[in-house]
């Protein structure tokens, strides 16, 4: 059984690994303190080319999330997402749990428009209801897609003549910059979004979220936040050194490009063979459309979701390559579909 569920499901790099037994038994000190942590924000930062935003290393993506999220917002302020957004549909309602109402707007190809936010403003008025205040993206979004840097500017623009907070969830960033149909650098992102986070957990560590804050008003006493909703991590090292290892050259982007390859091969063979996608999604992510029956014979051989039902006779499932995908796995499974086709 070969999976193509995710792009977590192997360990970590070897090269992480290895620093992580390198420096084991050094004395550090706790709660990114350590050595390893300082440098791997100055290593961001510099990647960044900003030295003015402030970087925090958390340990998931939920976990990034909510304790972001709740940090930037009052009591009566509310978070607009897509419907297909990642805090709408996979995180059992933690920004809710937070005492926060996600406004959940339907979308075209999983990206929102400044159409879309606009509509929600119009729809709050006054004091009677929650004040939308903060806007939830995700780069790559849940359905593969990515934004350009036209449509981020965009976005950009309209959050801030409405006093918006723009916030990207970048989980799958490095897949997301590594597509061939990207035009954003870091350096765009810290200048159009107010805050956003270069994902590990799904680009070759073990865990690890790096949050990037780039406007001062959503600095201050940032670490009391991550210390109330468990974020502040007591070994910060361990996310530290995986973030030092990713960074201290172009590891991070050379395992997102391998993670693009292995889709596209898949993408491209797929499409050969006449079949449809459901979304276009120029990253890791793809969504083919099959028969329910070649579905359940796949099922015996390969792990994958089955995202949405199409018609009767049809649905969609989701295939995730990751940096550690074997292509020799990837042109076996291209030739048992195609066998059963």
């Amino acid at each position: 059984m070969y999976s193509f569920k995710n792009d977590y499901s192997e360990g970590a790099h070897p090269r992480i690994l290895q620093a992580l037994i390198d420096s084991n038994l050094e004395q550090e000190d706790g709660y990114g303190e350590d050595r390893f942590s300082r440098e791997a924000v100055e290593l961001l930062k510099e990647r960044i080319g900003r030295k003015d935003v402030d970087i925090h290393l958390l340990a998931g993506g939920t976990q990034t999330n909510l304790t972001a999220i709740s940090a930037f917002l009052r009591p009566h302020e509310a978070a607009i997402a897509a419907c297909s957004g990642h805090i709408s549909t996979h995180e059992t309602g933690a920004i809710e749990a937070t005492g926060h109402k996600i406004i959940e707007v339907q979308v075209d190809n999983g990206k929102l428009t400044t159409a879309n936010i606009n509509a929600v403003l119009e729809a709050h008025t006054d004091e009677h209801m929650v004040k939308p205040k903060l806007v939830y993206i995700s780069n790559s979004t849940e359905i593969g897609s990515i934004y350009t840097k036209q449509e981020l500017e965009q976005l950009c623009d309209f959050c801030h003549e409405n006093n918006l907070i723009l916030f990207m969830d970048g989980a799958r960033l490095g897949s997301a910059l590594s597509s061939s149909e990207n035009d954003l650098t870091l350096n765009d992102l810290a200048s159009l979004v107010d805050a956003f986070y270069i994902g590990g957990t799904k680009n070759g560590a073990l865990i690890g979220e790096a949050l990037v804050i780039c406007r001062d008003f959503l600095k201050e006493d940032f670490r009391f936040h991550m210390k109330q909703k468990g974020a502040l991590l007591a070994k910060g090292r361990l996310l530290g050194i995986q973030f030092s290892e990713l960074f201290r050259d172009n590891l991070f982007f050379d395992l997102a490009l391998h993670a693009n390859k292995m889709a596209m091969i898949l993408r491209d063979e797929l499409s050969k063979a006449n079949i449809k996608f459901l979304t276009h999604s120029p990253s890791n992510q793809i969504f083919p459309i099959l028969p329910n029956p070649i579905i359940r014979e796949l099922q015996s051989n390969y792990s994958f979701h089955i995202w949405e039902k199409v018609d009767a006779d049809h649905s969609a499932i989701r295939l995730v390559t990751s940096w550690a995908t074997k292509e020799d796995q990837v042109l076996k499974f291209i030739e048992d579909l195609k066998g059963l086709i």
